[in-house]
Formats: C-alpha cells, sequence, structure tokens
C-alpha cells in the first residue's frame, strides 16, 4: 500500500424515514465505480449484500439513470454499477443534497439518501468513515416500520412477542439479543470493516513474497521433508527434535504454551502434518515422512503450490462442505462471523436454506453435526499464515494482505464453480 494522497469525495448517506437518523460520513476516493461505493455502504451500515440494489441519480443534462446489478429485477434501461465512475452522477466540488439515491433489498426498500459533503485528499486505496449515528438496521426486517417495531419488541421483555423477536433476530444476526441497541454507533468498528473492504476491492495480484508467507508453515515441513524424508518415533510421530526446529523457525513457541514438544500435545502440528498427507503431498512410509511426487513438483514452486490449495479449498469434498467453505471465506473477507455461540445456529440455518436435510428422523440438521461441519472445513484455512498470528488467530484476527489475496483467489473459484 501507498501513503500518497489521492483526491477524494466526502458523502453524507441517510437511511430515508429513520428517526432517529441513521447516518454515514465517508470518504471515498473520486476514482471508485458505484460499485465500490455499494461495498462502502454495505460494510458501513453492517448489511449482508444479500439483496439486489440500485443507484438512482441524474446527470448534469437532466437524464436519470438507475444502476445497479444487472438482473430480471432491476429496472429498465439499468446499468452496472461497476462500470460507473463515483462521481459521474454529481459535482464533487457543489456540495449540498443531491437527487442520488441509493435503494437496497427491493422487498424492504431501504432507500440511503447520498449528499455531497465535498472534497478533500485521502491516503489511497483507503475508503474513511468520519461519522455517523445509530447502528444499522437488521437485514430483513421490514423496512424502516418493521424494523422499527422489531427493536421495540426486542427491547420489551413483557411483550408477547419478545421471545419471538429474540430468536429471530439471533438466528439472523448470529447476535446475541442482549447486546442489541439501536443506538449504538461504532465508528471503530466500521472504519475497520472499511480497511478490510478496501483492501480486498483494490488488492494486487499475488506476488512471490505474498505466496512465500502465506504457505510458509506448509513449506517448511515439506522442504525439511526434501529429499530424504524425516524419521518419524516408532508410533508414527514427527520427533521432538523436528517439531522444536518448527516452532522456533515458525516462530510459533510464543502461540504455544508449555515446554512439551511432542507432536501428539500439539494439536496444530499434527493437523499440518496430517492435512498434508491428505493432500497426498507426504506419505509415510517405513519410518520416514516423505514427499509424494506432488510434493516433490511443489517443495520449491509456491506458485504452483498456491495453485493446488486454492483449487482444492474451492472444491470440497461434499456439496455440504462447499456451502460451508463459502460461508468461512465471505466472512473471513467481511469480517462477519458471527460470535462463538452463534457458529452452529447460522451454519445449520444455511444449510437448511440450502435444501440439505439428515436422512434419518425429522431431517433437521443437528446442531452438534453443524459445528463438526464448520470446524472441519475450517481447519485446513488454519494451517495457513492468513492472519497476523500464523499459527492461532486470536481474538481480533487481521487477515494480511496476502491472505485476502489468497482468500479472493479461493473466493473466485468457488464462484466460477457455479456458473
Amino acid at each position: 500500500m501507498t501513503d500518497t494522497p489521492v483526491p477524494a469525495v466526502e458523502l453524507r448517506i441517510t437511511i430515508s424515514d429513520t428517526e432517529p437518523a441513521i447516518w454515514r460520513q465517508l470518504v471515498l476516493p473520486e476514482s471508485a465505480t458505484l460499485e465500490d461505493l455499494h461495498e462502502a455502504i454495505q460494510a458501513a451500515f453492517g448489511w449482508n449484500n444479500a439483496h439486489l440494489y440500485v443507484f438512482y441519480g441524474t446527470e448534469p443534462s437532466g437524464r436519470r439513470r438507475a444502476i445497479g446489478v444487472l438482473d430480471d429485477d432491476s429496472p429498465e434501461g439499468a446499468e452496472s454499477a461497476g462500470e460507473v465512475g463515483l462521481i459521474e452522477l454529481f459535482n464533487p466540488a457543489s456540495p449540498g443534497e443531491s437527487a442520488f439515491e441509493y435503494e437496497y433489498d427491493f422487498g424492504d426498500s431501504w432507500t440511503h439518501q447520498i449528499d455531497v459533503i465535498g472534497t478533500v485528499e485521502l491516503t489511497a486505496v483507503t475508503i474513511l468513515c468520519t461519522g455517523g449515528s445509530m447502528r444499522g438496521p437488521v437485514e430483513d426486517s421490514g423496512g424502516v416500520h418493521g424494523y422499527a417495531n422489531v427493536a421495540r419488541v426486542i427491547g420489551d421483555p413483557n411483550h408477547p412477542e419478545h421471545r419471538d423477536a429474540v430468536f429471530w433476530f439471533e438466528t439472523v444476526t448470529g447476535e446475541k439479543a442482549t447486546g442489541f441497541d439501536p443506538s449504538a454507533f461504532d465508528l471503530e468498528g466500521v472504519n475497520t470493516a472499511l480497511d478490510r473492504l478496501a483492501r480486498r476491492l483494490w488488492a494486487k495480484p499475488p506476488s512471490p513474497e505474498d505466496m512465500n508467507e502465506v504457505l510458509e508453515p506448509l513449506l517448511w515441513l515439506l522442504r525439511e521433508s526434501d529429499p530424504d524424508g524425516l524419521d518419524l518415533t516408532s508410533a508414527g510421530w514427527l520427533k521432538p527434535g523436528i517439531i522444536k526446529r518448527m516452532m522456533t523457525d515458525l516462530k510459533w513457541d510464543d502461540d504455544w504454551f508449555g515446554t512439551g514438544r511432542n507432536e501428539v500435545n500439539i494439536p496444530h502440528v499434527m493437523d499440518l502434518r496430517e492435512q498434508l498427507q491428505r493432500w497426498k503431498l507426504l506419505r509415510k512410509y517405513k519410518g520416514k515422512l516423505l514427499l509424494t511426487p506432488l510434493g516433490r513438483r511443489v517443495v520449491e514452486e509456491p506458485a504452483a503450490l498456491w495453485e493446488f490449495l486454492a483449487d482444492r479449498l474451492a472444491s470440497p469434498d461434499t456439496p455440504a462442505d462447499e456451502v460451508v467453505m463459502r460461508l468461512l471465506v465471505h466472512w473471513e473477507l467481511t469480517g462477519t462471523e458471527p460470535g462463538w455461540m452463534m457458529i452452529d445456529e447460522v451454519v445449520r440455518s444455511e444449510l437448511t436454506f440450502r435444501g440439505f436435510v439428515m436422512t434419518e428422523g425429522n431431517g433437521g440438521i443437528p446442531l452438534n453435526l453443524a459445528r463438526d461441519l464448520y470446524l472441519d472445513v475450517r481447519r485446513p484455512l488454519g494451517l495457513l499464515a492468513l492472519w497476523g498470528s500464523r499459527m492461532r488467530r486470536g481474538p481480533e484476527p487481521k487477515l494480511s494482505d496476502a491472505g485476502i489475496k489468497f482468500l479472493l483467489d479461493v473466493q473466485r473459484r468457488l464462484d466460477a464453480s457455479q456458473r
């Protein structure tokens, strides 16, 4: 990333008819597209990008334009938002109210009024929120009046529909209703989401350094096994000396409590070895851990290993695994993973929505099965150095730029498989 300032425009975006007003003040580069603005609005208000949208604007010539995602439900004559520049529909040097609107979710019809504050300079590859008020509405809550009713019912434990509203809220959002505060506005949280978005929107192609960073744990064990293999214990584990060297070289020592360096006591190391075997990059033979023919082809070719892993992760073993992988990649790229206590509910809801049922009993997916599926699909991602801490993500994980590039690659492959 660069610190070079670029021309930018500051916008005030207000959800129409909300009282008190729900608004955000955003700064974006003038070079951004309306698709970029759509993504920024989604992140700033906490929307889930689960519905269609359209921008309405008027050119200086007076021509009215509808710009969004081209779909059968799009207004007649609509244009693609990715092909229209942010400042085509207004003059950034003329602040004030405008006829520029953004409508999200044609069912609930959330209309956002967009007004120009003025021109500023902004660090390149940046989107910034400078102010706002109120938390964003809850997705699928029925529009302005429906959301107001949901907020009122959740806030009244004596309301006859309180329990149903709480259950619905927690299922839809993955949050606990006890923490729901319609008046809360988290500026730092919004800017964290916008920073993640900017790094995702304008990510450059992965460099050799990016590939080595993301693949470092895997490459370490593959290279240690080249060319003669690693001696294993009589029980088939990596020897403590190898594990000690791995922990030191990968800077994992500070992330692991205790002094024991037996593989059976360090699940992360065991998972790494076993996963490389499942991917047929390593194999056990006569008391040694050896490279397979595939492992030998990629051990000194990080680009080939990157390609192989991105393809494997985007091609899970079962359709249910693929649904969960899509969820995980989306959550990581957008920073919207539900809290630990809600993961199983959200995974189960998504699987049920996609038509998955059990062949026994009433067909419902048990929560413990949903959680096990989540853990199984997540485990391989945790072996890559996608976050600042390469052994554990920590309480507030932040994807590295290299990690974003890798997950974008996986996401592109997942999307391509649906076409």
